[in-house]
C-alpha cells in the first residue's frame, strides 16, 4: 500500500510533467492557490486537460496580475482568465454558492475558503484540490479518489439534481466518458432529477457537451436508461452511425458534430427521413434533391441509408461552370432569366455526363437560354 508520503510525492511529479505551465503560479507567491475540479481529477487519472482552474482563498484579479498575463475578469463571479504557456487558465475566489429555487442559477457568495468552495460542487470526483504552495498533496474531503478507483460516481448531497437538474445530463458525460457507474444513492437520485426547472437553452448548452464527447452514444444512452430523455427511434444506432460518418470522407467535418449527434439522438432536423427515402438516378437529380438541405440533414439522411449522399458530398456538389452569365452576355443575350436557365442547363449536362470542356458548356447554357415556346 502506498504511503502518505509516497502518495504525495507522486501527485508532484504528475504534477510537475502534466502542468509545467503552472510553475510560474508557485513562484508568484500571495495567497493560497490551489488546483482543483476536472484538472485534479484528470491528473490523477493521468489524462492531460485543456483547460485549468485555481480557486484562491484571496484575491483571484491580483494573483493573475501578479503572473503578468492577459487578464479577462468576470465580475459576477470574481473570476480571472490568464493565459500561460498558450494553456488558458481560469482563476477564480473561494466562493460558496446557493440557489434560491430548484432549477436556477445559483447566488453566488465570495469569501469561502477552500472547503465551503469544493462543497458546492457536483461529483466527489470532481471536489478534490492540490495546493499549487506549501507541500503538494491531494485534498479530498468527499473521496473523490476512492470513487475513481472504484469507478463510480457520486454526488455530493441529496439535493444536488434538485438545485441543478443539468448535473444529471453531465453525469451521463462523466459516466461515458471514464466508464463509471452510478453510487447507488445517486442512482436513486438521478431518476428523480427534474429538467423542467431549468431552461431550455441551459439544457440543451449541457446536451450539445455531451453530443461532442468521443463516446456520445453511449451517454445518450445512459440518459434514455435513467428515464431523463426519450430518443427518437433508433436513436442511439443513429447516434453511433453518424459519429462514425464523421470520423470519415467525404464526411468529416462536414457538419457540426454537437447538433449533428444531438439531433441524432433526440429528433428530425427537418427532411432528413423524406431526403433518406430517395434514390436518385442522375447525379443532377442528386444534387436538386440534396442542395436544399443544411449539412446536419444530410449527415442524418445519409446515417439513414443514403449512400448517394457520399458521392454529393465527396463530388457533385463541388462542381461548377467554366462559364457565367458575362459568357452568355458576350454571346448576344441580354439580362434576364433566360440567363439562369441556361447556366442550369449546362450544370445540369455536365453533372450528367453530356458536356465537358467551356465550349460544351457554352453551347448548352446558349440553346437553353434561346429556347422560348420550344422554339430554339
Amino acid at each position: 500500500m502506498q504511503s502518505s508520503q509516497d502518495h504525495s510525492e507522486s501527485i508532484a511529479e504528475a504534477l510537475e510533467q502534466m502542468h509545467p505551465e503552472l510553475a510560474p503560479v508557485r513562484e508568484a507567491g500571495g495567497d493560497r492557490v490551489y488546483l482543483v475540479g476536472g484538472a485534479v481529477r484528470d491528473l490523477l487519472l493521468g489524462r492531460g486537460r485543456a483547460d485549468i482552474d485555481l480557486v484562491v482563498e484571496g484575491d483571484a484579479a491580483a494573483l493573475a496580475e501578479r503572473l503578468g498575463a492577459e487578464v479577462t475578469s468576470h465580475e459576477r463571479f470574481g473570476t480571472a482568465k490568464v493565459k500561460l504557456d498558450e494553456h488558458e487558465v481560469d482563476i477564480a475566489g473561494a466562493r460558496s454558492e446557493s440557489y434560491p429555487r430548484p432549477g436556477a442559477l445559483p447566488v453566488v457568495k465570495p469569501g469561502a475558503d477552500l472547503a465551503a468552495d469544493l462543497r458546492r460542487r457536483d461529483f466527489t470526483i470532481n471536489a478534490m484540490a492540490i495546493p499549487l504552495r506549501g507541500e503538494v498533496r491531494l485534498i479530498d474531503p468527499h473521496g473523490g479518489e476512492a470513487d475513481l478507483a472504484t469507478r463510480q460516481l457520486r454526488v455530493l448531497h441529496d439535493d444536488s439534481f434538485v438545485d441543478d437538474p443539468t448535473r444529471a445530463l453531465r453525469a451521463a458525460r462523466y459516466a461515458s466518458r471514464f466508464g463509471l457507474g452510478l453510487e447507488e444513492r445517486t442512482a436513486e437520485l438521478i431518476r428523480e432529477a427534474d429538467l423542467s426547472t431549468v431552461s431550455a437553452d441551459r439544457r440543451e448548452a449541457e446536451l450539445r457537451r455531451l453530443a461532442a464527447e468521443e463516446n456520445a452514444p453511449e451517454g445518450f444512452a445512459l440518459l434514455a436508461e435513467w428515464g431523463l430523455l426519450e430518443l427518437r427511434d433508433e436513436g442511439v444506432e443513429l447516434v453511433k452511425k453518424a459519429a462514425e460518418l464523421l470520423g470519415d470522407d467525404p464526411w468529416q467535418r462536414a457538419a457540426p458534430r454537437d447538433r449533428a449527434l444531438l439531433a441524432a439522438a433526440l429528433g428530425p432536423v427537418g427532411g432528413e427521413v423524406a431526403l433518406a427515402a430517395t434514390e436518385p438516378r442522375l447525379p443532377s437529380q442528386a444534387v436538386a434533391l440534396a442542395a436544399p438541405h443544411d449539412s446536419v440533414e444530410l449527415l442524418l439522411a445519409r446515417a439513414l441509408g443514403a449512400e448517394w449522399l457520399d458521392r454529393y458530398v465527396g463530388e457533385w456538389r463541388d462542381v461548377s461552370l467554366e462559364i457565367d452569365g458575362s459568357d452568355l452576355i458576350g454571346a448576344g443575350l441580354s439580362q434576364g432569366p433566360a440567363l439562369g436557365r441556361g447556366l442550369e442547363e449546362a450544370l445540369r449536362r455536365k453533372l450528367d455526363g453530356e458536356v465537358s470542356g467551356r465550349e460544351q458548356e457554352l453551347a448548352a447554357a446558349l440553346e437553353a437560354a434561346r429556347r422560348r415556346d420550344g422554339v430554339a
